[in-house]
Order: structure tokens, then sequence, then C-alpha cells
């Protein structure tokens, strides 16, 4: 019978974790692939990116949720924070899948208030968790995501091509830093699963 310490050991929980880098990297593909589709067809296309859109924030939502629970080593402030960040995802995305047709100025305001919040909250774990890996980039997109959400609220009535092409944008820029992090994950959780395998 495996030693109970041996199983909870650091670098053990960090190699498990490495193992699932796949699941991040296929979300970073496909939030970096619905960006380039909106700045393709921006015009034809957009009740379907609404439709992706909707789904990718329902994906995320989940995904940050589980996460709150999953990770032994965050605070319970820092669970409650992303289970939070997950459920709002959540009922932003099912809202944008059930009303396509929805005003430019509601789906403006929506984006605006998701990204500001997805922003403090990364930048507060960023700040509060010195030991964070790749630090620095997380407060840059934290501070990236809610200039974007002040924007956006700040102009709740933008034509439509705008709208389409900064969400274009952002979620290019978000897929790469989740292709960027799951290629980090990988690394380190190859690099435990090897100290893992010297105990």
């Amino acid at each position: 019978m495996a030693d109970p310490l041996l199983r909870n050991d650091p670098a053990d929980v960090l190699a498990r974790v490495g193992r699932h880098w796949g699941w991040l990297l296929g979300f970073g593909l496909v939030t970096a692939v619905a960006g380039i589709a909106v700045l393709v067809w921006p015009g034809p296309t957009l009740e379907v990116i609404a439709v992706l859109f909707g789904i990718q924030l329902v994906v995320y939502g989940v995904f940050r949720f589980v996460a709150a629970f999953a990770v032994d080593d965050e605070s319970t402030g820092t669970r409650v924070l992303y289970a939070l960040l997950g459920v709002l995802s959540f009922i932003v995305g099912i809202y944008a899948i059930k009303h396509i047709l929805v005003t430019l100025g509601a789906l403006a305001l929506l984006l605006g208030i998701f990204w500001i919040v997805q922003g403090f909250v990364e930048l507060f774990t960023a700040i509060s968790n010195k030991n964070l890996p790749s630090r620095g980039w997380t407060i840059f997109v934290a501070i990236v995501s809610v200039l974007a959400g002040i924007v956006v609220l700040a102009y709740p009535s933008p034509s439509l091509y705008t709208l389409t092409i900064v969400l274009g944008i952002w979620l290019i820029f978000f897929g790469v830093m989740e292709i960027y992090f799951a290629f980090r994950l990988r690394s380190v959780g190859s690099v435990a699963g090897r100290l893992a395998g010297a105990h």
C-alpha cells in the first residue's frame, strides 16, 4: 500500500495535473480558431460566432468552476472567486446562445462586465500568490482584460463590425495565452513527474 505522504507530495500532485495539459491546449486552440473566424468573416458568420462564443464561455465556466475545487494549493477566497467566475461565464454563455439576436449594446454590456470581472479575479490571484507560475503574464493578461471591458462599457453601441473585430482580436490573444500556459503546464508536469519518480 502506498504511503499517503507520497501521494500528497507536491511533485506528484504537479505531475498528475501536468498530464491533463491537453485539455487546456484544446481550449486555447478552439478559442484562437474562433477569433480567426471572427476576423475573416465578420459579417456572414456573426450568428454562428455568437453561438460558438456562447459555447466557449460555457466550457470556460465549467473549466473554471471545476478548477476552483480541483487544485488544493489555492486559498478559500481564491476558490470562491474562481467558482463565481465560472458561474458568471456559464450564465453569460447560456444567455449568448439563447439570445443570438440580442442588441449589440446589451451584448457589449455583458462582455464588458465579464472581461472586467475576469480581469480583476486574475489580477487578485496573481497579486496575492507570489509563487504563481508566469505571474507577470497573468497580471498583464488581467490588466488587458480590465481595459478591454472598460472600453466596451464606455462605448456601449459601437458598430457591429468594430465589436466583432475587437472580439476576434481578444479571442485570438486569449487563445494564444491558453496555448502558452498549456505547454508550460506540460513542461512543469514532466519535470515534477521525474522528481516524483525519483522518490
